[in-house]
């Protein structure tokens, strides 16, 4: 920045008629360039080329910081006005202690207007504390918002390293749709380690008695393929969208507005740049869960912290102490086969337990429910139990497909979910994840299993070994692995009776 520039700002700020103008200076595109136009005064600074909507959710929201200074100078300027008058008071006060013995009346009446005085200058003074606080308050509460929501906007530069990630995770992990897969996996494994370094063949060798000890489960556990082919088709992925409606005013909670790569606006500091108002998107939490069919006219069984996301979710559930309160935008579930999204509102959530149940509307797709076994004894230590669930949600999806569709499919959405989830259900790419174990204890209220799955699998069906649903997968280990928990599905009763 040029020191005409510099003279400018100073001049701006440094005089009282124009010392309340916000500066936003049209700088290079470089780092330095705007660090410099903030170390000179600017109160922001856009790189070139810049974007005139992204110009213009700068100025408003520069606009709401002068807003905010000016009704603070005046809560100031009445503090300010009744110390004088405070000071005028006690002025009064003297003069009425040295006219006492002539004047006792007048000095009982100058004594009560002094009382007054004090009064009102008390009133204006926590008048003004009590705005200033709680503009400090929202400002931390707007921070607090921007960091609690930061870690769940999906970058869609992120999501082809990590779909390229979990592919090979679950191909270590021998994580599959069936029996080809596995042997598919072992095949690979054993060519491997005919040309690894001695160092990795004890690795390869570990893996590979896995994968062995999974297809032999496969042969032993009977007709698998048939339950899964029966059954996938009524296993629906579930995206549900969370927003934030500010419990003072009742507005949703929005982004000032996103640049040409669909990314939102952020400030000098790099935050994004939040409002209560203008036209720009709404705030919103993406959230995934498993779910499936139970009746023919769209009602699924799925988790209530699926349903309700906030619900003992401290990143969520946390943003009522900011003063907003979470709310369910739009719930959208996508079934196996079909490149629809079909929308789903929730019906009922269980008091007493982590399940729900939404109603979808079908439109005309035709899907069977699933089975279910409600007896008491119907999930058993040591017996076989088959997994289907949506496990890492959109990244496991994105697995499937080699890294070029993933690129693709990420670039065109400009990382919009439900563009991305559209594409992936176009290319019939949206199917859940099937693993394999047994049951390890059963309790009143708990199934505790082996079969591998992690988050986005809650809500998913636990099957046994013909085929019939005997409990609801609802707490996961972060990572495929360790004992995964399932609620028995005879508690999903008094949902299914409305």
């Amino acid at each position: 920045c040029s020191p005409t520039a510099q003279e400018v700002i100073a001049s701006v700020h440094g005089s009282e008629a124009t010392e309340g103008i916000r500066i936003i200076l049209l700088v290079g595109p470089t780092v330095a360039e705007r660090t410099s136009a903030l170390d000179i005064g600017a109160d922001d600074a856009i790189s070139r080329p810049w974007d005139p909507s992204e110009l213009v959710a700068r100025v408003r929201a520069q606009l709401h910081v002068r807003r905010e200074e000016q009704e603070l100078r005046r809560k100031a300027s009445l503090a300010e006005e009744g110390q004088q008058v405070a000071q005028t008071a006690f002025q009064a006060l003297a003069v009425t202690e040295k006219m006492a013995s002539e004047a006792t009346s007048l000095d009982r009446k100058l004594k009560v207007g002094v009382g007054a005085a004090f009064v009102a200058v008390a009133l204006m003074a926590g008048i003004y504390f009590l705005f200033a606080r709680s503009a400090q308050h929202e400002k931390r509460n707007m921070d607090s918002v921007i960091a609690q929501l930061s870690s769940s906007v999906i970058n869609r530069q992120d999501l082809p390293a990590k779909a390229r990630e979990l592919r090979h995770q679950l191909d270590s992990t021998g994580t599959s749709m069936g029996k080809d897969e596995l042997q598919k996996r072992a095949r690979d494994l054993k060519a491997q380690m005919a040309t690894a370094d001695s160092a990795d063949v004890a690795t390869l060798r570990k893996e590979l008695a896995d994968t062995n000890a999974r297809l032999r489960r496969i042969e032993d556990d009977g007709s698998v393929e048939t339950l899964i082919a029966s059954n996938l088709k009524s296993v629906c992925l579930l995206h549900v969208s969370v927003a934030f409606r500010e419990k003072a005013s009742g507005r949703r909670l929005r982004f000032e507005g996103l640049n040409k790569q669909g990314e939102p606006f952020v400030d000098s500091d790099g935050k994004p740049l939040l409002t209560l108002g203008g036209n720009g998107p709404e705030v919103d939490v993406d959230v995934f869960g498993s779910a499936f069919l139970v009746t023919r006219d769209g009602l699924v069984v799925t988790n209530h912290h699926v349903a309700q996301p906030w619900w003992k979710n401290d990143e969520i559930g946390n943003m009522a102490l900011q003063g907003f309160q979470p709310e369910i935008s739009e719930i959208h579930a996508y079934f196996p086969g079909d490149p629809r999204a079909f929308r789903g509102e929730v019906v009922q959530i269980s008091p007493d337990t982590d399940l729900a149940t939404i109603r979808i509307d079908m439109e005309d797709l035709r899907r069977d429910p699933l089975t279910i076994d409600s007896r008491k004894d119907a999930a058993v230590a040591g017996e076989p139990i088959v997994l289907m669930g949506y496990a890492t949600g959109i990244a496991a999806i994105l697995a499937r497909a080699d890294d070029a569709t993933v690129q693709k499919i990420t670039d065109e959405s400009d990382g919009d979910v439900s563009q991305i989830l559209g594409a992936l259900a176009r290319q019939n790419l949206i199917r859940p994840l099937i693993t394999q174990g047994h049951i390890g204890d059963v309790s009143a209220d708990k199934i505790v299993f082996d079969a591998q799955t992690t988050s986005g699998g809650s809500g998913g069906p636990l099957l046994n070994d013909d085929g019939k649903v005997i409990g609801v997968t609802y707490a996961v280990l972060s990572g495929f692995g360790g004992s995964n928990f399932g609620i028995p599905i005879r508690l999903a009763e008094p949902l299914l009776a409305h």
